[in-house]
């Protein structure tokens, strides 16, 4: 494969189509992203549109890209798992919590039928609006991460694209019955990715895997008072 992609060029369409190949097979095949529509949708978008363009060239590497003002791109592996365990599915209405630049937003695009996607910093949200300009059925939404979008509630899905140390009633309750939700949750230093489901009586969150996932702002748990 070095040959191809020395071939291809550094930067150049064939080097980006070669390295987003390489990312479903290394990252996404070997970690349980099984979903054929997930892993075609993942094969597609190209991540390099999403990234600053001094990082292009790092755009499919199993790493988080950082974006200036503390955020960062979550992995490709994080972000497929948490969408695989999401069972998407055409008819959904979902909320993406943590937009960033767009690219999970333009995953989702090709999966669901149609999109929130909220985002905290004004930078990163113009930057998605540009980069899904001609992409249908999203709605990027600038504000509070934590507060979602509760004029479009009830979500099928919830998606935080991100690790938080706790997910607030504020966005639970804008989760219909039978909805699901996927999170990345960050404990003592430790992320894990979890899902969940919104029952009749209930709500419950489950970690399913140990997973380097970026942190996003604006989820810290209240810290205990102590003497």
């Amino acid at each position: 494969m070095n040959g191809s992609i020395e071939s291809a060029g550094v930067g150049t369409a064939a080097y980006f189509f070669t390295m987003r190949q390489a990312m479903v097979t290394s990252q996404l095949r070997t970690t349980a992203v099984d979903d054929a529509r997930l892993v075609a949708a993942m094969a597609t978008v190209e991540r390099e549109r999403f990234v600053p363009s001094a990082s292009r060239d790092l755009a499919y590497r199993d790493t988080a890209i950082p974006l200036g003002r503390g955020r960062a791109l979550n992995l490709p592996m994080a972000t497929g798992r948490l969408l695989n365990e999401a069972y998407l599915r055409p008819e959904d209405h979902v909320l993406l919590i943590g937009a960033a630049t767009g690219y999970s937003a333009a995953i989702l695009a090709l999966l669901v039928r149609n999109v929130i996607a909220v985002e905290a910093d004004a930078t990163l949200a113009q930057m998605a609006r540009t980069a899904l300009a001609t992409t249908a059925d999203v709605q990027v939404v600038e504000g509070a991460l934590a507060a979602g979008h509760p004029a479009a509630a009830p979500y099928d899905v919830i998606v935080i694209d991100g690790a938080v140390e706790e997910v607030p009633t504020s966005l639970l309750d804008q989760l219909g019955v039978g909805g699901r939700i996927v999170t990345g949750l960050a404990d003592r230093g430790v992320t894990r990715l979890a899902s969940g489901r919104r029952g009749e009586r209930g709500f419950g969150l489950a970690a399913f895997a140990d997973a380097d996932c970026v942190m996003l702002p604006g989820f810290n748990r209240p810290r205990a008072f102590t003497f």
